[in-house]
Parts: structure tokens; sequence; C-alpha cells
């Protein structure tokens, strides 16, 4: 465990490297194990299949649940792979067929070469079966490829475990020295070393079998707060919640999921159960102390309470979060159009109304920003509408104009719901948007009108347009949009 905290301390692409070459290694030697040993299987040790029954069954794969653990594992160095939407999803299918496929083989081929007595009483049955298919260099090399496990979980463990602190403390959630990043290895040294001590000291003091167990009862603790998490927020509908992958089948695998991991803690026994429910009664002790007066968030149960009761009481917070992590994942850097939609005027028009009467609004929210005679503004407006209606697709106006003077430049976005009759040939407008802006700003009208109508282009626009619950909504369905943008 010390010279993998070292490891990791150095450099996580060392890290990686060095995981990569023992994961390969093991699978070699596993793989030629269940090679070999598939020619010298006895097939009468297949039967009674279940000799303790199904519930003896079900209580062995609850313990051993702690080897599908580096499935949270991958997604947990997330900040540090390369395109995370695409590579994510694909890394934890492919690590979750890899490691079902190399267990069920290894554990086939184990059963068919070992009895019954010599299971119960050996404590390392693959090096057993190694010896039968090769002799003492086989339970050599067997020894040797349960080393590599070891060694590479435990490299993985403190990879990923140690990242969970640093974004804790990210979040306020943990103390401000865990985020902190080493400048030299560019690593969360605290991080890294704290999660290491934890793991010796855990390794050290608790017997194996409980250790086993604990770790298994927490891991799908873990996995039952994932189900209820997306359940959640799939079911809040935020409109900031964009998942470049959407698990399939929902809800039905993700109640099945929630229904079979809560059997499976049933059959763990009292220890699990009170190691794991000790666990969570700190973790609610230390949110009451650090965290409650630090942080204030708002819970995506309350936007599910909010459809339900039609009331505006969901905050902001989580739809902020949202909005960082989208922009962080989608790679959005911020250019001109966007630091303009930042500061912009939004309306939000509860009823029908005219186009004049839209202008005279938008001449005078205009006006103030820039200065200038609400009066003549609004007579452009209106000369400008009558050359030509500028509901550019049913639905969507983008009223345009040119003003005197130098360095100038505004943006108003509308919606109302009822709509604008723009014109008697085209569908009431919804969505508009205005610019306003002197001659000497030409260039930037343009791309501003370019921004505009990519925004408009995406197929869910109209629908999260009329969806989107206030002001800010209605900014971040242009602030997230994919669209080419020039730089700042």
């Amino acid at each position: 465990s010390v010279f993998f905290i070292i490891l990791n301390l150095i450099s996580v692409k060392l890290t990686g490297k060095f995981q990569i070459f023992l994961v390969i290694l093991l699978c070699i030697l596993l793989f030629l194990y269940i090679f070999r040993g598939s020619m010298s299987l006895n097939v009468h040790r297949y039967t009674p299949f279940m000799p303790f029954g199904r519930r003896a069954l079900f209580a062995a794969v609850a313990m051993v649940f702690i080897s599908f653990g580096g499935l949270t594992k991958v997604a947990s160095v997330a900040e540090e792979v390369r395109n995370p939407a695409k590579n994510l999803p694909y890394g934890m299918i492919l690590a979750f067929c890899t490691v079902l496929l190399l267990y069920g083989l290894t554990t086939f081929v184990t059963v068919g070469l070992l009895d019954g007595h010599e299971f119960a009483w050996s404590l390392t049955p693959i090096s057993t079966g190694g010896y039968k298919i090769f002799g003492t260099v086989g339970s050599i090399i067997m020894a040797f490829a349960g080393m590599l496990a070891f060694v590479s979980t435990a490299n993985a463990g403190i990879l990923s475990a140690s990242r969970f602190p640093m974004a804790m403390s990210r979040d306020q959630l943990l103390p401000e020295f865990f985020a902190k990043v080493n400048k030299r290895f560019n690593t969360p040294h605290f991080s890294i070393i704290s999660t290491g001590i934890f793991m010796i000291t855990v390794i050290l003091f608790l017997n194996l079998e409980n250790l086993v167990k604990v770790a298994s009862a927490m891991k799908i603790i873990l996995f039952i707060f994932v189900l209820l998490a997306c359940i959640i927020m799939r079911e809040s509908r935020i409109l900031n919640y964009k998942p470049a992958f959407v698990s399939p089948l929902y809800p039905w695998l993700q109640s099945f999921g929630l229904i079979s991991y809560g059997f499976f803690l049933y059959e763990m026994g009292i220890v699990a159960l009170l190691a794991a429910g000790g666990f969570i009664v700190g973790s609610i002790l230390w949110h009451r102390i650090y965290i409650r007066e630090k942080v204030m968030r708002k819970s995506a149960l309350i936007h599910i309470v909010e459809r339900v009761t039609a009331k505006e009481i969901a905050g902001d917070s989580l739809g902020a979060e949202l909005r960082e992590v989208l922009k962080e994942r989608d790679k959005i850097v911020e250019d001109r159009f966007d630091k303009l939609v930042k500061r912009c005027e939004i309306i939000d028009i509860g009823k029908q109304i005219t186009p004049i009467e839209f202008f005279t609004i938008v001449a005078k929210k205009i006006a103030e920003r820039l200065k200038i005679n609400p009066k003549q503004l609004l007579d452009s407006l209106i000369e400008r509408e009558k050359e030509s209606t500028t509901e550019v697709r049913p639905g969507l106006a983008i009223p345009h104009i040119t003003i005197d003077g130098e360095h100038k430049f505004e943006l108003v976005v509308a919606r109302c719901e009822a709509g604008i009759n723009f014109t008697q040939d085209l569908p009431p407008v919804y969505a508009a948007f205005v610019l306003v802006g002197s001659r000497d700003e030409r260039n930037f009208h343009l791309r501003a009108l370019s921004a505009i109508a990519q925004i408009a282009q995406d197929p869910d626009f109209d629908k999260n347009w009329l969806r989107a619950k206030n002001i800010e909504e209605l900014r971040d369905i242009i602030l997230l949009a994919r669209r080419h943008r020039n730089g700042a």
C-alpha cells in the first residue's frame, strides 16, 4: 500500500500505465488457467449444482459483491479521462463484461478441478487448481496471479478512492486541504495520503471476512443510491440534466436493481448491516456538524414535488451545478455572445400580445441600457417589421435593427407562451430574440444572428423553451446550446 501511495503521488499517467500492465498480465494468466484447466474438468463435480440451496448461493453472491467495485472506480477518475461522455460508458460496460467473463469461467473451471473438501480447506483454491494442471509450477504461477489481482486492486483503489475526498472538498463537504493539488506532480497529495492511511488501518485491524462483508454491503448501498439518484434526476425533469449516456430499459432495469440489491443486503447478515449503518449514521452526523452551516443545496426531489404541486419551490442551486458540469463536459468556452446572453434582459410574457405591444416593452428595456430615445427605437422596430416579417420560422422571430452611434449592441430575449401574432400567415411567436446594434458592430451582429439560428435548430429547442420554469432556465437553454463558438 505504501508503494502505491507513493506511485499515485508521483503521477496519474504512470499509475495508469502500471495498472494497464498489471491487468493485461493477470488476464493472460487467467485465460491460460481457463484454457488448460477446461481440458481436465470432472463433470461429476458440478452435481448437485447448489448443495446448500439458493439462499446460500445468494449469500455468497452478496459477500463477493465488492469484486464488481471497479465499475464505480471508472467513474471516479472522470476528470482525468479524455472524452468522458464516450469513454466512461464504454469503459464501464467493457469492465463489467470482462470481469463477468473472467470470474464466471475461472469459477467454473476451478469447481471442475477441485473436490468439495479441497474447496473447504483451501484458502487459495485457484492456486490449488493450478497445481492440478501444471504441478508445482502451476501453483506458483496462479499464486503470482493472485498477488497481481491484489496489487492491481490496491493500485486502482487508491487511484480512484483518493479522488472522492478531493471532489467532496471542492464541494465544501470536507476541509479545504483535501482539494489541494501538488504543484510539481499535479496530484491531490493530501487526499491520496489520507486515503492510503485509512486503507492500511482497515486492512490491519479488521477481520478478513468481516472486511469483505462490510465492503460489499457498502458497495451495494452505493449502487442503491446510484439507482435512486438516476430515478430522481430523470423524474425531476430538470432542464440542465442532459446526460450523454442514457440508461436503457428505464425504469424497469433500475427497479429490478433496487429489489435485487435490497435482497442481497438482507442476506449479508447483521454484522455487515450494522457496520454499513454505522457509516451512514457517521455521515449524517458529519453533515449536521460540519456541512449544514457551510453548504445549502436543493435536492432534485424538490423538482418532483414542484411537478406534482405546481408550486415554485425549487431553488436554482442544483440547476447551476448541472450547468457547470455541462460546460466542463462539453468543453464550452464562453465567447462574446455568451457574455451578452449572461447580462441581457430576458422577458417572460404571460399573456397574448400584439407586435406593437411587444416592441413597446422591448424598446423601453433597450433604451434604458443604451441611453437612447425609446420612441425613436420603437419606430425603427415597427418600420423594420413592416418591410418584411422577422418571424424566421413558426414560433420564432429575430427582429434586428441598426442604430446611430458607436460600440453599441444589446440583446433582449422574450418568451410568450400565449404567443405574439407577428403575421396572419404564420403561427404565433413564443420565442423572440431582439438585436439592436450600431453600424460598427455589424460583424458581431451577423455572428449573433448565426448563433441564434444554430441554437434554434436544436430539435428540442421548442419543447425546452416552453417547458422552462423561470428566466434562468431560459438563459441556460441559450448558454448551453451546442453551436460553433468564436472564442472570447
